[in-house]
């Protein structure tokens, strides 16, 4: 590949936006042909809980990522970053290595990172108060906790390990983070400030994170059936699977990428972002927040809602939403939502949380690229209310145009939309 600059201009190019490069840190696979191919095949990456203990609690399950070191992916040492910081740095090495952009090429101010995430930090914080209640001195602590602890240390550390001078962003939007994340890159590049970013989000397991959510009731307690526990639309569904790891997309502007003559996966075309201002942790009953996002996506890529063939769910497999969600795509799209193709990919992946929009984001893009949607695993006997094509077994289907959308706590709902490249409908 000839040599290029991030620096170099494009005057003439519409500043159309496509990913080029697609990087996952999962407990489904820690590289794109493992990930996409336990996705494709419905295989749950859902176990018992190795990382704390688990056995005074009502759930004992969960998706873990094993095996992982990230001194195989970066030269930083391990004791200095938080698990969560480690799985977006080593995705989002990956995700710059998929896009064949090394880090000499990626070291400007037109090049940058928008991360996601809910808790990082959180590691670095509880360690240190165990520390500082041990010794009940301050000077237990190390003075690296000041930066470690903060939300935003994923974007820097990224930043610093990849020479990204353009801009490090953090979002924290609760289960939308990755997909705002995604969608904030595509707006900055649209509109001429950068050529390149990466976006997506991170997330660890963290075990007072495991413990509100046991006391929320909102994870499955199918422990004798780790597989088959997180079960979307289903009748029986009582709770998702939480996860944990990265996922990160190099989105480029696409003159920048024909230039240096990148592989193109999708488009990045539109994307709606809203807040229900109802309730902390429930979705309105009317699925407002659901249905303003995806219209506000729909209108900002121009599109009817005809021209959708795929989506994405939430699919959280929780008593409320799943319905909810069903009932906002019907009213979003009418008739056509019984021609949509929907899956829920998390009982696969687990729900990584803020890093949950990302993943998906990345699932929404190799649909399109592969022309294959992946399956809904777990879904035996749908809810009444839950009617539509929700995919129940892996198929080719010429996809043009996918949704990504992502529910999170505190009212909040984005949706990403993309299409296939070229496009030539």
């Amino acid at each position: 590949m000839a040599a290029y600059s991030l620096d170099s201009r494009h005057a003439h190019a519409q500043r159309r936006v496509v990913i080029t490069g697609i990087g996952v840190i999962t407990p489904a696979g820690k590289d794109l042909a493992t990930f996409w191919g336990n996705v494709c095949q419905g295989r749950s990456a859902a176990a018992p809980i190795t990382k704390f203990d688990t056995s005074k609690l009502p759930v004992k399950i969960g998706a873990e990522v094993r095996d992982f070191a990230i001194s195989s992916y970066a030269s930083i040492r391990e004791n200095r970053l938080d698990r969560t910081v480690q799985f977006g740095v080593a995705a989002a090495t990956l995700a710059m290595r998929d896009a064949g952009i090394s880090k000499e090429q990626a070291g400007s101010t037109r090049a940058g990172i928008v991360e996601g995430t809910t808790i990082s930090g959180a590691e670095s914080i509880l360690k240190s108060q165990q520390k500082f209640l041990e010794g009940n001195t301050y000077k237990r602590l190390h003075p690296y906790n000041v930066v470690s602890g903060y939300c935003g240390e994923g974007s820097s550390a990224i930043s610093m390990e990849l020479g990204l001078r353009g801009a490090a962003i953090t979002y924290c939007s609760g289960c939308a983070s990755g997909n705002d994340a995604i969608g904030h890159a595509f707006k900055l590049i649209q509109q001429d400030q950068f050529d390149v970013m990466l976006a997506g989000g991170s997330e660890e397991m963290v075990e007072m994170l495991h413990l509100g959510f046991c006391r929320l009731r909102a994870m499955s307690e199918h422990n004798d059936d780790p597989h088959g526990s997180m079960r979307p639309f289903d009748k029986t569904r009582d709770g998702f699977l939480l996860g944990e790891g990265s996922a990160y997309l190099v989105v480029e502007d696409m003159g920048h990428a024909l230039s240096r003559g990148a592989r193109i996966y999708a488009e990045i075309i539109g994307h709606g972002r809203t807040s229900e201002a109802y309730h902390p942790t429930n979705p309105h009953p009317a699925g407002i927040g659901y249905v303003e996002a995806i219209q506000r996506s729909l209108r900002d890529a121009a599109l009817h809602p005809e021209e959708v063939q795929y989506i994405n769910a939430h699919g959280s497999a929780t008593p409320q939403n799943d319905p909810i969600e069903t009932r906002a795509i019907k009213e979003v799209f009418g008739k056509h939502a019984h021609r949509l193709s929907i899956s829920a990919t998390k009982p696969v992946t687990g729900h990584l949380m803020g890093a949950a929009g990302a993943i998906e984001s990345a699932i929404c893009a190799l649909t399109i690229a592969n022309q294959f949607i992946p399956p809904t695993i777990n879904l035996t006997e749908p809810e009444e209310d839950c009617d539509l094509d929700y995919v129940l077994v892996p198929r080719p289907y010429p996809v043009n145009v996918a949704l990504n959308v992502n529910a999170g706590f505190g009212g909040r709902y984005a949706c990403l939309a993309m299409r296939r490249y070229p496009f030539d409908g």
